[in-house]
């Protein structure tokens, strides 16, 4: 019997009282959240559910499931927000939301067996690993073919003014990058969503590249590799965003993580396809600029069948569309209902934050907002880290190092195919330690080898001319790539990626690879200076000292961020820097001494970060 329309009247009357009392109780909670998450004083992770009485919560439920269009899945939105309340003890939950076997054995095996993945995930983690490789290769087309166009463009001799050009045309990508492509991803991102953008960045990876091919003068090369960097510097800005936005938390660093892996194997594949057009002709160089294009043609292709962002739905309030990519994303429709209800949670606390709609607004709020500004210093020092290390110098000017410590031509490209190799190989243990050891501990073991490392090549080239010098040089680079690549290579856009809220996350992380591809061009133009004024010996030294200062930077700003949702994140990033640093200096140290200098094995390091309860309870069920 349907109802008449003065009922339906009725009903839509009490639907819409009952969701504005909610939205003035959430706007309520979400400004009390919003001081807590600029200010965590007592380094609780809290969950934005904790506490709510049974019956509310389910009436939260109804009215958020009627309010986005998710009518139809309002049963399994009930016991998501159950769950999601409760994660320990979900098992325990009786009464209607009662979990079923099935329901039960997928939250088990979730934990259990954690890379049992959708293979949708899978495929976008893959395209994603693909628009790495585009990026790595993009890097180093100019690595082999720096010994060959410089004299054919003029450019290369001795003069300043020869260094200088040489220098512009390396670091035209960087300067692309750093000064448009970075900061086009923010829009771009608000238009067109996340997939949009890597799509339009492909192109810009494609057609300039092969102009750069045909290039017959300095100047049009640099035009056609400043158009490259921006492309590049959307896809830097977006991908690592997308890849972490899908991933769930538990093992979204090593998923993340395949962008630098994969830039690695593009710059691998890099120096061998140099090594391999070595000996092609006059032309040999053209090919080596043009080849980049090749992987990006199967990105275009791959991203039209990967989902979009859920989070990026939530965010444009298209609460549907996002149920029907996390559906692709996750094993279970239970999972499915927990994160949309959870994140949707969280991000009421972010209110405040999200109602910013302008660029230069949200740009100036990296700074202010307290919980924002702590994300920013921590994506700016682990990025501009990666640039002051040194890996940057070596992909460009790997050839001419090993060139002028006696190599012959061959042995030089050769020598840099052995970089790439090392490089890319050693990439792979960060699949398993991003995620246990943790971004920070990675980071702070991996410095100290990049520095003695480093410096250790450098002195090799004081050594005479000769096997033994190059040998000993390319040892000791081969180290150093060694460390760089499950540390500092695959943490900075893994980490930024991840550190900032939804709100800023685009704007944050465009910054961030901003930050890096900036200096990146920087260190491109001035190294052959640095180069011919101290050497070698001389430029190595400077770097290895920019990673023990790196190093110190990371120890007092870096929080740790492994297997925590995005969401939680808000909560570490709200502890005051402060408070951290202080952390760090008068309990972390003294733990570790003890424990790894004067071997007290029973040493107990004390949290900084602790959850509110250890197992979160649910809000008590009203019996009628």
């Amino acid at each position: 019997m349907s109802e008449s329309p003065g009922t339906e009247g009725a009903r839509a009357a009490s639907i819409s009282t009952d969701g504005q009392k909610v939205r003035e109780q959430n706007i309520e909670k979400a400004d009390e959240g919003q001081t807590n998450i600029n200010a965590n004083i007592e380094a609780k992770i809290r969950n934005p559910l904790k506490g709510i009485p049974y019956h509310d919560l389910m009436r939260r439920v109804e009215l958020f499931a009627e309010e986005k269009g998710l009518g139809e899945h309002v049963a399994l939105l009930r016991k998501g927000a159950l769950v999601a309340q409760n994660p320990g003890g979900a098992h325990d939950i009786a009464g209607p939301e009662a979990l079923s076997d099935e329901e039960k054995t997928v939250l088990v095996k979730e934990v259990e067996h954690k890379w049992r993945l959708p293979a949708r995930l899978y495929l976008t983690i893959a395209t994603c690993s693909v628009g790495a490789a585009v990026q790595g290769w993009d890097q180093t087309g100019t690595n082999g073919a720096n010994i060959f166009f410089p004299d054919i463009y003029g450019i290369g001799g001795s003069s300043v003014r020869d260094k200088i050009l040489l220098g512009l045309v390396n670091a035209g990508p960087y300067i692309g990058s750093a000064f448009i492509g970075c900061w086009l991803s923010d829009p771009l991102n608000s238009w067109i969503g996340r997939r949009g953008v890597i799509f339009v960045s492909a192109h810009f990876c494609i057609w300039p590249v092969i102009g750069s091919a045909f290039s017959h003068t300095w100047e049009q090369q640099l035009a056609t590799r400043l158009l490259m960097g921006i492309g590049m510097g959307a896809k830097a800005s977006t991908v690592p965003v997308y890849a972490a936005e899908n991933s769930p938390a538990a093992i979204r660093g090593a998923l993340v993580m395949s962008w630098q892996m994969w830039t690695a194997f593009g710059i691998f594949l890099g120096t061998a396809f140099n090594l391999a057009v070595w000996n092609a002709g006059p032309n040999n160089w053209r090919l080596m600029l043009g080849a980049p294009f090749i992987p990006a043609v199967p990105l275009l292709v791959l991203i039209y069948f990967c989902p979009e962002s859920p989070r990026w739905y939530m965010k444009k309030n298209r609460y549907l569309r996002a149920w029907n990519s996390m559906v692709k994303l996750r094993n279970h429709p239970l999972q499915v209902a927990r994160d949309i209800f959870y994140i949707h949670s969280q991000l009421e606390l972010e209110h405040e934050l999200l109602r910013n709609s302008t660029f230069a607004k949200r740009f100036v709020e990296l700074f202010t907002i307290p919980r924002v500004r702590r994300a920013t210093a921590a994506a700016f020092t682990v990025m501009i880290a990666q640039q002051m290390c040194g890996i940057n110098i070596i992909a460009f000017y790997s050839t001419t190092v090993f060139k002028d410590s006696g190599s012959s031509d061959f042995q030089a490209l050769l020598a840099s195919f052995g970089f790439g190799l090392v490089n890319w190989l050693f990439a792979f243990p960060a699949f398993w330690t991003i995620d246990t050891f943790g971004r920070r501990s990675l980071l702070l073991f991996t410095f100290p080898q990049m520095t003695w490392t480093l410096l250790a090549a450098g002195l090799c080239t004081l050594l005479d001319q000769g096997t033994t010098r190059t040998a000993l040089v390319a040892l000791f680079v081969y180290l150093f790539a060694a460390f760089y690549s499950p540390g500092e290579g695959p943490v900075p856009f893994a980490y930024s990626a991840e550190v900032y809220p939804l709100s800023h996350r685009e704007l944050g992380m465009g910054f961030s690879v901003a930050t890096c591809l900036f200096w990146a061009a920087v260190l491109g133009m001035t190294f052959p200076f640095l180069l011919d004024s101290t050497g070698t010996v001389g430029a190595f030294g400077v770097y290895a000292g920019f990673n023990a200062v790196a190093f110190v930077m990371i120890f007092f700003l870096v929080p740790e961020t492994k297997q925590r949702t995005l969401e939680e994140l808000d909560w570490v990033f709200a502890v005051p820097m402060r408070k951290f640093a202080r952390y760090q200096l008068t309990t972390a140290l003294p733990w570790w001494f003890k424990r790894y200098v004067l071997w007290r094995r029973g040493a107990e390091l004390k949290p900084l970060y602790e959850f509110d309860q250890k197992v979160e309870e649910r809000g008590e069920r009203e019996k009628e």
